[in-house]
């Protein structure tokens, strides 16, 4: 499995690759054979210290450090992300790693399953919900395949799915501020049982000018539709 991993990422040896959490180093060891080097996230010390000891710093360079605290724009631009995402924080971790979007290549992350069908679910499905949108938004996103709880040792009592994440290129990606359109799925998804009209904070012109029902529920609107209502809400904010 962990073969079929990196074969999907297929790197070169030139590529700038960053791995989040390599633990005991087994992706690591299978990524070195085919990079040049590799830079490291990890925040356990020990397990940090046992991978500078294996590998040489021109290989690779390790950065003891929470993910979720990691400034990535310190890394170089066109970085290609890899790694089997902590389950515990893989959500905050992906809305944290969604804000670097323009300066990766292509992210490869190994989350449990559910995660990931939310990530990819399309609006009006059980699925869809405020990471769905946050990433349709920036990337172009499929589901490889998925990893039975029979490959890890122990099993856990999930299973578990590789996707595939690609920044959209410039020309595609929405004009908005984006603290605004955060704050606004945000806001509707804390409230996704209840009317948009109790979930936006629109008025009924606003809804008239952007063609939405305001009788549909927060998970009836395709990303592109919170994309329209955060670009109204800047404007008429200025």
């Amino acid at each position: 499995m962990l073969a079929r991993i990196v074969d999907a990422i297929a790197p070169a040896a030139q590529d700038a690759l960053v791995e989040i959490g390599p633990g005991e180093g087994a992706l690591t060891r299978l990524l070195l054979e085919r990079a040049a080097r590799l830079e490291a996230i990890e925040i356990d010390r020990d397990l940090a210290a046992s991978l500078r000891a294996e590998f040489p710093p021109e290989r690779l360079t390790v950065h003891c450090a929470d993910a979720l605290q990691f400034d990535f724009s310190a890394l170089a631009p066109g970085m290609r992300l890899v790694g089997n995402l902590p389950y515990n924080v893989s959500t905050p971790l992906l809305f944290h790693l969604a804000g670097y979007a323009e300066r990766v290549r292509d992210m490869h992350f190994m989350l449990q399953r559910e995660v990931v069908e939310r990530m990819v679910a399309r609006h009006s499905t059980p699925a869809y919900g405020r990471l769905s949108v946050a990433l349709q938004t920036r990337f172009r996103m499929e589901k490889l395949f998925s990893v039975p709880a029979g490959a890890f040792r122990p099993p856990p009592k999930v299973e578990s799915a590789v996707v595939r994440l690609v920044p959209l290129a410039p020309q595609e990606r929405p004009q908005m501020d984006w603290g605004v359109f955060a704050g606004t799925i945000a806001g509707a998804f804390s409230a996704r049982r209840k009317r948009l009209s109790n979930a936006l904070p629109l008025a009924a012109s606003d809804f008239e000018a952007l063609g939405i029902d305001p009788g549909l529920r927060p998970e009836n609107l395709s990303p592109q539709d919170y994309v329209r209502i955060a670009q109204r809400l800047t404007c008429a904010s200025r």
